[in-house]
C-alpha cells in the first residue's frame, strides 16, 4: 500500500496518495505492537505521509507526523539513521513555517543522531551543518554560522578532497558568508578556491563556474581589487549569455552587478551597452539596468 501511494505521489495524484496512506497508517496502527518490525512499519508510513504533506504545502500536518514517527523510534539505538533523517525533514518543515528556533533545534538533533550512527554518517552531518550555517547567517548569528560552514567544509575536504563539486559548493557558501559578515579577504580566498575547483571539474560555460566568477568579482570589489573584479564580471556574464535564457535570473543579476561597477568607474556608456545587450538577449523579460 505504501508503494502504491508512492506511485500515486510520483504521478502527481496527491489526494489519491493521501487516501492510500491514511488507510496504510490505520492498518499499521492496528498492527502496532512492542516488536521492532511493527514499530518500523508504523513509523515508515508516518514518514511517507509527512513527505506527502510537504508536497501539498500542509507543513504543520507534516510536523505532527514526523514528531509521531520520531517518538516511535527514538528509544531504539539501532535506528539512529532513520531518526536523524526524520529530524532533518522536521527541520525543513519548520523552515517552511518560519519557526527558525525549531529549525535549528531539529537539525542539531539530526546531526547528533547521524554522528551516533556506526559508522558516523559524516556526509549527512556536512549537509545539515551547511543548512545550519544558512539559518544562523539569516538570523545574524555570524559566529555560529562560521562554525557550521567550517564543520561542513572540513568534512567535505576529508571525505572528498578539494576537487569535488560538493566541496566547491560549501566553499562558495562560506565565501558568501564571509562577504556578508564583512570579511572580504576571507571571502576572496574561499571564492578563489571554489572557482579553481569548478574550472577543473567543469568548463568556463558551466553555471557553477559562472557563479563563482561573479561571486569572486564581488569579493574582489570589497577587498579593493577593482581591475580583477572587472575581469571576473566579464567572464561571468559571457558564460551566462552562452548558457542562454534558461538562466535569466543569473544573467539579470550578473549584468546588474557589472553595470553598477561600470557606472561607478565612470563608464556609463559601456554600462548602457551591456544593459541593452542583456535586454535584447532576454527579450521582454530582460533586466532594466
Amino acid at each position: 500500500m505504501r508503494d502504491h501511494a508512492q506511485s500515486l505521489r510520483e504521478a502527481g495524484k496527491l489526494e489519491e496518495a493521501l487516501e492510500s496512506l491514511n488507510a496504510a497508517i490505520e492498518k499499521a496502527q492496528q498492527m502496532l505492537g512492542p516488536d521492532q518490525e511493527t514499530i518500523d512499519a508504523f513509523a515508515g508510513v508516518l514518514e511517507a505521509r509527512a513527505n506527502l504533506y510537504l508536497d501539498m504545502g500542509l507543513n504543520q500536518e507534516a510536523v505532527y507526523d514526523l514528531k509521531h514517527a520520531i517518538d516511535q523510534l527514538s528509544n531504539c539505538s539501532e535506528r539512529s539513521a532513520e531518526v536523524g533523517n526524520l529530524y532533518a525533514t522536521l527541520g525543513s518543515a519548520y523552515d517552511r513555517l518560519e519557526r527558525y528556533d525549531r529549525v535549528t533545534e531539529s537539525w542539531l538533533e539530526a546531526v547528533k543522531f547521524f554522528e551516533q550512527h556506526e559508522p558516523p554518517m559524516l556526509l549527512d552531518v556536512a549537509t545539515i551543518s551547511n543548512n545550519l550555517g544558512y539559518t544562523a547567517k539569516a538570523q545574524g548569528d555570524f559566529n555560529a554560522a562560521e562554525d557550521y560552514f567550517l564543520k561542513a567544509l572540513n568534512i567535505m575536504m576529508t571525505e572528498y578532497g578539494q576537487k569535488h563539486e560538493r566541496t566547491a559548493s560549501v566553499l562558495n557558501n562560506l565565501g558568501a558568508f564571509y562577504l556578508a559578515a564583512g570579511f572580504p579577504n576571507q571571502a576572496r580566498e574561499m571564492h578563489t578556491i571554489a572557482l579553481e575547483t569548478r574550472r577543473e571539474l567543469f568548463d568556463e560555460n558551466h553555471p557553477d563556474t559562472a557563479q563563482s566568477h561573479n561571486n569572486l568579482a564581488l569579493a574582489l570589489l570589497e577587498s579593493g581589487d577593482r581591475a580583477w573584479a572587472r575581469r571576473h564580471f566579464e567572464k561571468a556574464l559571457a558564460a551566462f549569455e552562452v548558457l542562454g535564457v534558461e538562466f535569466t535570473e543569473d544573467i539579470e543579476s550578473v549584468a546588474s552587478n557589472y553595470c553598477d561597477f561600470l557606472r561607478a568607474e565612470g563608464e556609463g556608456n559601456l554600462a548602457d551597452i551591456i544593459a541593452g545587450r542583456t535586454q535584447k538577449l532576454l527579450g521582454s523579460n530582460g533586466a532594466n539596468q
